[in-house]
């Protein structure tokens, strides 16, 4: 019997590099979404249009994900993850698409490793609670590609709220709704920079991270005050980061939009010149949206390139988004991508 999957992307609305340092992250799960439809089968089989070609994997999870080839790498690791949780070795035969657009720093990675899971446990009879499966799916991810990236995407996918930021603390994993103010739109604008983590410096900062963490001497930068990160960039951003996603999800929660700005500017700001990972264009882009009237605008995921994330009153997006996407346009000669996105609920079966 043919079963449908889906699980969407995210965009973080404040609180960057942050999740590995056990803190506070505030996305939204967004309507562009990853599908699997599925039929159950003797071996994995795989095809996709948007991410070009076909992918067979033995349906026990013996695969080796590093040595499979372009995304077939994420289906590897989520099969290899089950295995070793007890799913039997079940297969499918089964069709991909999605709308999460890839390198731009949505999270299309955790959007295909929680549809593929979900659609992996259906055909063996074989259910993870959530928290588990996310964390799962994170395995799968660092085994695909090395990079040691934190919970918030795959988290994220599984437990969006329709209407709602999740204001997530990655010590505890506990996820806290925050409703969105019915006046308040988000915009989510690509750079026309793709970004890949895997070439980047993520993992060189998160190592700096938890180096600066031991040189402080608490279990993580979770734990460390301003004072004791005040001469650190890289662990004065943790520290000054978690306090701002606090003071964001206040805001949204009282309907403060006034307050949003000023912490988005202050984020940006940090992630520049602190932690040193936006870029020209990023910048660039950042700037148009704010003179085109954005109530604030940051880089948005990991950086190095992606998206930038705008906050801005509903009866005014469009406005803002046109006339920052010209200006952006004419001084760097990229078109920007924009979606006015919706905070959507978390992944599941839907057909």
């Amino acid at each position: 019997m043919t079963a449908s999957f889906r699980a969407p992307g995210r965009v973080n609305l404040i609180g960057d590099h942050t999740d590995y340092n056990d803190g506070f992250v505030l996305p939204i799960a967004i309507d562009l979404q990853c599908i699997v439809t599925a039929d159950v089968a003797d071996t994995v089989r795989l095809r996709s249009r948007e991410l070009a070609g076909e992918v067979e994997l033995p349906a026990d999870g013996s695969a080796e994900p590093s040595e499979t080839p372009g995304w077939g790498s994420y289906a590897a690791g989520v099969l290899r993850v089950l295995a070793e949780r007890g799913r039997a070795p079940a297969g499918i035969d089964a069709t991909v698409s999605s709308t999460v657009p890839v390198g731009a720093g949505l999270s299309s990675s955790a959007a295909l490793e929680v549809a593929l899971a979900l659609a992996l446990c259906d055909a063996a009879g074989f259910e993870l609670p959530p928290l588990e499966l996310a964390l799962a799916c994170q395995e799968a991810e660092h085994i695909a590609t090395g990079v040691p990236s934190g919970i918030m995407d795959q988290l994220a996918s599984l437990a969006g709220r329709e209407g709602s930021a999740l204001l997530i603390d990655c010590r505890s994993l506990e996820v806290q709704p925050v409703p969105l103010p019915p006046d308040l739109a988000v915009l989510v604008v690509h750079s026309g920079v793709s970004r890949t983590l895997a070439g980047s410096a993520y993992a060189e900062r998160r190592r700096s991270c938890e180096e600066a963490a031991r040189r402080i001497g608490v279990p993580s930068l979770r734990d460390a005050t301003l004072e004791q990160a005040a001469d650190d960039p890289r662990a004065r951003h943790v520290v000054t980061e978690n306090a701002r996603v606090l003071d964001a999800a206040r805001a949204l929660a009282a309907g403060d939009l006034d307050a949003l700005g000023p912490l988005l500017a202050a984020s940006h700001r940090s992630l520049r010149d602190d932690y040193e990972v936006s870029t020209p264009e990023l910048d660039a882009l950042v700037e148009c949206l704010d003179a085109a009237g954005a109530l604030g605008a940051r880089l948005t995921g990991a950086g190095f390139g992606g998206c930038v994330v705008a906050l801005a009153r509903r009866d005014e997006a469009e406005r803002v988004a046109v006339e920052a996407g010209a200006a952006y346009g004419d001084r760097t000669g990229l078109e920007p991508r924009t979606w006015l996105c919706r905070a959507a609920a978390g992944a599941g079966r839907f057909m």
